[in-house]
């Protein structure tokens, strides 16, 4: 896809959506690290609603801790592989008391250093909560680059660098978010709803849905 065409297809997702966001409630960076490794295969919405009961009682590195793994399982048991996510977390508070001042650090090999965070989960650290210009792949947003024609790649760091050459500066703030939206509401994996596609006459997709 030519540079042109990427700045159309970002243009029009701007315009329809200004200024998107995660799915996910939290209200500090330490809250959306925990709503973001809690989120590994499983939905924002089952984050939220486990995140709604865990946050009012624990919603920093020592209360988070102070509940222990145990506790914290309480929390969280609804959630898939809760267990481990729970062993992580707690992990991550003894090291953002002892290594950060109980705060999340804004660099990357800080945050991948951190039990439960791989490159994604601090891709999303990075642009949602410091407003870093990076490109989180998940499942979705490597199903767009690849569908689309926006950035194929075999893995999903050759999507990710792919997107960041390509994305013009303006939009790549944001852009995390609307291939996310777009991915989860529009762009599916079984059906996507190519009628309603703002950016269908742009993408690349040769199997297009009919109306």
């Amino acid at each position: 896809m030519s540079p042109e065409q990427a700045a159309e297809f970002f243009q029009r997702w701007q315009t329809a959506d200004p200024h998107p966001t995660t799915e996910l409630n939290y209200a500090s960076p330490f809250e959306l690290l925990v709503a973001v490794i809690l989120s590994a295969q499983a939905t924002d919405k089952s984050v939220n609603k486990a995140t709604a009961q865990l946050f009012p009682i624990a919603n920093t590195p020592a209360t988070m801790l102070a509940l222990g793994e145990t506790g914290l399982r309480e929390y969280i048991k609804t959630i898939g592989l809760y267990n481990a996510k729970a062993k992580n977390i707690i992990a991550t508070c003894q090291i953002l008391i002892d290594q950060h001042h109980s705060q999340v650090p804004d660099q990357r090999a800080a945050l991948e250093a951190l039990p439960g965070v791989g490159r994604k989960t601090a891709n999303v650290i990075l642009n949602t909560a410091f407003q870093q210009p990076t490109m989180a792949v998940d499942t979705h947003i490597f199903r767009l680059g690849n569908r689309t024609g926006l950035a194929p790649g075999k893995n999903v760091l050759a999507v990710e660098q792919g997107l960041l050459k390509l994305i013009p500066a303006e939009y790549l703030q944001d852009a995390h978010h609307w291939l996310i939206l777009h991915g989860r509401y529009v762009c599916t994996a079984r059906k996507p709803k190519c009628p309603s596609c703002l950016v269908a006459d742009l993408c690349e997709y040769k199997e297009k849905t009919p109306a």
